[in-house]
């Protein structure tokens, strides 16, 4: 039993059609779950997120699924899974997941986000919506520092709307053209690579930036 669930979470983004025929209407939930415990815990980044929505919209192009009760259904789960991050963040601190699961919770994820805060400061809730990993850490991190709530959830809330609609939309338009549905696993590698190269090219500005202080610090000892 939880080896099929397991199986489910981890592989929808690739059987999506299989199990909106197995669950029917129960897909629904099954979708608010993984974007909730994929942006809500420190430890489930590996979900799938991205793939996941795109896959979604081209399954609602197909019209096995509907089109605004899944944009609706991400989005509240993108808005409260990043909440429960956070509050997680303020009331029991990072330190402890790294403690407990140092193979999931590692270092360079926890770097990356404070990147992410320094270069784009509140705005980071918002642009690290759509980075994977980085979306997972920065809400936590955004709890055990200084950032009000208030500010926090208008960057939660508009993040996942822009989220949802950027990769659902995508899903869905593209998937109407049946060159894309007889080569939907080609194109899930192209949104994995897609979203490898918004890492690099982000980890690259924070790279430059952080060269470009050290250069002006450097120049202006004595």
């Amino acid at each position: 039993m939880i080896d099929s669930v397991l199986q489910i979470l981890l592989t929808i983004d690739q059987q999506l059609p299989a199990v909106v025929n197995e669950y029917g209407i129960w897909t629904y939930v099954i979708l608010f779950v993984i974007i909730f415990f994929e942006t809500g815990l420190v430890i489930t980044p590996f979900l799938p997120g991205d793939s996941l929505l795109f896959v979604g919209g081209a399954a609602a192009a197909s019209g096995i699924l509907d089109l605004w009760s899944l944009i609706t259904v991400i989005i509240a789960g993108a808005v409260l899974g990043d909440t429960l991050n956070y509050w997680i963040g303020n009331w029991i601190g990072l330190r402890f997941f790294c403690e407990r699961y140092p193979n999931l919770v590692r270092k360079e994820y926890i770097d990356r986000t404070n990147g992410f805060f320094e270069k784009y400061g509140g705005a980071t809730i918002f642009v690290a919506r759509f980075v994977p990993m980085v979306r997972t850490f920065a809400p936590c991190l955004a709890g055990i520092g200084t950032m009000q709530y208030r500010r926090f959830l208008l960057w939660n809330v508009l993040g996942a709307i822009a989220w949802s609609f950027s990769l659902v939309l995508a899903g869905y338009y593209l998937g109407t053209f049946s060159i894309v549905k007889e080569n939907m696993s080609l194109l899930m590698i192209g949104v994995i690579l897609l979203s490898l190269g918004t890492i690099i090219f982000i980890i690259g500005n924070l790279v430059a930036a952080y060269l470009k202080r050290k250069k002006e610090t450097g120049e202006s000892l004595p």
